[in-house]
């Protein structure tokens, strides 16, 4: 099956026109400077209550006929660990300022059945709560992101939650936590005090935000060592006036100030565009969309850069992604859709870009891991299928805690009209195990690029790694084929690197 997969591809390779003339990109490094770490964290997932991204989509319950581990699918489960998810933020999204975190501890069966009010209306069982979660990162490996509730919540309420998840001593609430089954403290990596307060978190202005921020936060306290980087709910698109109001007004207790960016091909949220199905005009306003990210980070940065000159303070995108017009089969408030190569390459890009500015942004979650928006992977039941999405994940996991190596690029445009986007984005870093890696993303999709490589430090003749693409722009794993696309192998000597169009490509160069 990977035979044919290869052979395959690589009949694609041949076959993919090159435009010798505008599609010549030049990158230039020195392998042995450096720069920031790209930290792992930037590869989180997000995972809210939201349609079947918890229920069916990770829990099942013990009883389930679906493979499980104390009622987390297996299936599931394994295809997380091997992409090594760094991070889950848990529980919301716009429903964590409508989680009272009391209503999910204790025995599942006395749990109050709620209605999830932001998405569907559907019944919420609470049988996924806390001890569930931190279970549930625990069986990945990874680390753990709890949003509190500013909106609707009170600021004992939050307080009480950290000191139920993290007291070390007897206190009534750590001992309630024992009692529920967990001796030993919890592990938070990260807490966020709301969620969008300028929507779904409570309509706020930054200013009024900021000082709640710091009234909640003077009382989250935890054991020496076991306090949890805390976030504050910031801005999203091209807004600034967010990260400009918190970093000058809140002083203390802030380790990072979150973002929010969305990426709908048709920049309208009532005709968001399709997931499948769509043109080449759609295709390339979704890239010239995502790719914008780059300024509005930018620009957020330059405002940390300003009220927070020492760097403390660091910039997290903890909800990102593509988001298209609901299946007309399906739920709306789901947010379910199909992923396809066009996604693959969206991340990609944004992995790119995130690495650009890996001094200040070193954790990203994306929206969502299982089921919803850019998911990782589609559930039906029983069957379970890893999107391209996914595949990407697993092609970029050597960068998780690589260090960046500065480059310089010289790449042609893609254009439509009067806007364009580069038709080629790339990283370079150094791997935990001292490898050189290099990525490069294709977003043209019709021409292919030639890559020269001019290399000082090192002396490497070879890339090898994997290469993910396809004939069709919205190629895309079905439950009835769920092998439609994956990463192949992928080989060539430097001097004759090539790549082709709407492409990704991870590399060792050798």
């Amino acid at each position: 099956m990977k035979l044919k997969r290869l052979l395959a591809v690589s009949v694609l390779l041949a076959s993919q026109p090159l435009l010798a003339k505008d599609h010549k990109v030049e990158i230039e490094f020195d392998a042995d400077k450096t720069g920031p770490l790209i930290h792992k964290d930037i590869y989180g997932q997000f995972a809210e209550h939201l349609g079947r991204g918890i229920y069916e989509g990770v829990w099942v319950g013990e009883d389930s006929d679906i493979p499980n581990t104390r009622g987390f699918r297996n299936d599931v489960l394994n295809a997380l660990r091997d992409i090594k998810v760094p991070l889950v933020r848990w529980p919301g999204g716009c429903f964590a300022d409508e989680y009272h975190w009391r209503e999910g501890i204790g025995p599942r069966d006395e749990r109050p059945v709620k209605v999830n009010t932001h998405w569907g209306g559907v019944e919420e069982p609470n049988t996924f709560g806390t001890h569930e979660f931190f279970e549930f990162v625990e069986l990945l490996g990874a680390d753990a992101y709890v949003n509190g509730n500013l909106g609707s919540g009170s600021v004992q309420e939050m307080a009480e939650w950290m000191e139920y998840m993290t007291g070390e001593k007897g206190s009534t609430l750590a001992e309630e936590r024992r009692k529920n089954g967990r001796e030993e403290p919890f592990e938070i990596a990260y807490f966020g005090v709301g969620n969008e307060a300028w929507g779904c978190g409570g309509n706020m202005r930054p200013e009024y935000y900021a000082d709640l921020y710091r009234q909640y936060s003077t009382f989250l306290k935890a054991p020496s060592g076991k306090m949890p980087k805390l976030v504050a709910s910031g801005g999203h698109s091209e807004d600034t006036s967010w990260t400009d109001v918190l970093s000058k007004n809140i002083e203390q207790k802030i380790d990072g100030i979150s973002y929010h960016y969305y990426t709908l091909p048709n920049s309208d949220w009532d005709n968001k565009g399709r997931a499948i199905q769509f043109s080449e005009d759609e295709w390339f306003n979704t890239m010239a969309r995502t790719y914008k990210i780059d300024d509005y980070i930018s620009a957020n940065l330059a405002k940390l850069e300003e009220n927070d000159p020492d760097g403390d303070i660091k910039f997290y995108v903890d909800e990102w992604g593509t988001w298209y017009d609901p299946e007309p089969e399906r739920d709306p408030g789901f947010l379910y859709q199909q992923n396809t190569l066009r996604d693959a390459v969206v991340a990609a890009v944004n992995f790119n870009i995130f690495h650009d500015h890996a001094e200040r942004v070193t954790m990203t979650n994306i929206a969502q891991m299982v089921n919803v928006l850019q998911a990782m992977i589609l559930t039906d039941k029983e069957k379970m299928v890893l999107t391209p999405t996914y595949h990407t994940y697993g092609m970029y996991k050597v960068f998780q805690n690589a260090t960046s190596i500065p480059f310089e690029i010289d790449s042609p445009k893609y254009q439509k009209g009067d806007k364009s986007v580069p038709a080629v984005t790339a990283s370079v870093a150094r791997g935990e195990n001292g490898k050189l890696y290099l990525a490069l993303v294709n977003m043209d999709p019709e021409n292919g690029a030639e890559v020269s490589l001019d290399i000082d430090g090192v002396k490497a003749e070879r890339a090898v790694g994997q290469i993910l693409t396809a004939e069709a722009m919205d190629a895309r794993n079905t439950f009835d084929n769920p092998e439609a696309l994956e990463p192949v192998a992928f080989a060539s000597d430097l001097d004759e690197l090539e790549i082709p169009a709407k492409s990704v490509v991870v590399v060792e160069l050798q």
